[in-house]
């Protein structure tokens, strides 16, 4: 009997002993089911899917996740939209803005949240930066477009400057406005390039390289996809590179670089996603963008300043928080 007693009350007690050892939480974000779709496979964007994984974790939220690439065509993010409607994700992340504006043309119901767009209400995704619109928000990650050519023209003498972007990307088409704009300006003649297909950037390089002092490149997924095959035309030119995003510059090759910290930008957007999830609606949420300097990276190539015969001045390299040098990049 005493055995019998004993095993009854084993029994009961496991029940509590799971419930004790379970660390999950009890909000109801245990196991669900979060799509994230990005545009193309390169370096920023998948820090920014990484920053997303680890702010959810770090909050205890254990998501499955459905990963997705879209590989720059339209078609297939599409089918990505469609596939997370099916399986009724609980959140849908869209990377970039192609993926983005396809998850909320498919996701009505669903919540969508964007990263790394840089212009979300020319986009449509949104009609203020105010807040979310219905089930949509997320996060810009608009650069300092005039800033940047400024210091370009500063350090590398650019009164010629060339502009490579995605024709089809409306993320690049509102970058151009911007550079255009800043260009007028400083004062700069400025000549561009369009492509299709990051298999058309060698080209696209080739047959701008010798018309201009130096190239400005912003966010376009596409070109930042196949980055090194323009590194290498403007490197035998001995022609300067400025990258819009640091990251794409870690390989060495770009003469300056500055922009976001885009592991940081994936963080704060698992914070949306965070948030939605413990009841918050998109629309009362605004548009996110990354404006602390600790946000932001500036990366100074001294190989390529060498290579193109161009001194960085002291005061900017002071400035800088990655120094590509020897063939080697060093983390100051």
């Amino acid at each position: 009997m005493k055995r019998f007693i004993a095993l009854v009350a084993l029994c009961l007690a496991a029940p509590l002993l799971m419930a004790k050892g379970n660390k999950e939480p009890a909000d109801g974000t245990a196991g669900v089911r979060i799509g994230v779709a990005k545009i193309v496979q390169h370096e920023a964007l998948d820090a920014c899917e990484k920053g997303l994984v680890d702010a959810l974790k770090a909050r205890g939220i254990n998501a499955e996740f459905d990963f997705q690439n879209a590989n720059g065509d339209m078609n297939t993010a599409a089918q990505i939209a469609n596939k997370f409607k099916s399986e009724r994700v609980r959140v849908a992340v869209g990377i970039a803005t192609p993926i983005a504006v396809a998850l909320a043309n498919a996701l009505v119901d669903t919540p969508v949240v964007f990263s790394a767009v840089t212009d979300p209400v020319g986009a449509k995704l949104v009609s203020t930066l105010a807040n979310g619109q219905g089930n949509v928000t997320g996060l810009s990650d608009a650069i300092p477009t005039k800033e940047h050519i400024a210091l370009f023209k500063e350090i590398a003498g650019i009164s010629t400057l060339g502009y490579i972007y995605t024709s089809s990307e409306a993320n690049s088409i509102s970058a151009l406005t911007q550079v255009e704009e800043a260009c007028r300006l400083l004062d700069i003649r400025l000549v561009t390039q369009t492509i299709s297909t990051s298999a058309e950037l060698r080209q696209a390089a080739e047959a701008i390289v010798g018309r201009v002092d130096g190239i400005y490149l912003t966010t376009d997924n596409t070109v930042f996809s196949a980055l090194p095959s323009l590194i290498q035309v403007f490197e035998t030119a001995k022609k300067p590179v400025f990258s819009g995003d640091v990251t794409g510059a870690f390989s060495g090759g770009c003469l300056i670089a500055s922009g976001f910290d885009y592991y940081k930008a994936g963080l704060a957007t698992g914070n949306i996603v965070a948030e939605i999830l413990a009841g918050k609606k998109p629309a009362d949420i605004p548009v996110k963008f990354l404006t602390d300097p600790s946000e932001s990276d500036m990366l100074f190539d001294l190989d390529a300043a060498k290579n193109c015969g161009i001194t960085i001045p002291p005061q900017y390299l002071a400035r800088a928080n990655y120094i590509f040098e020897n063939g080697a990049l060093v983390k100051r």
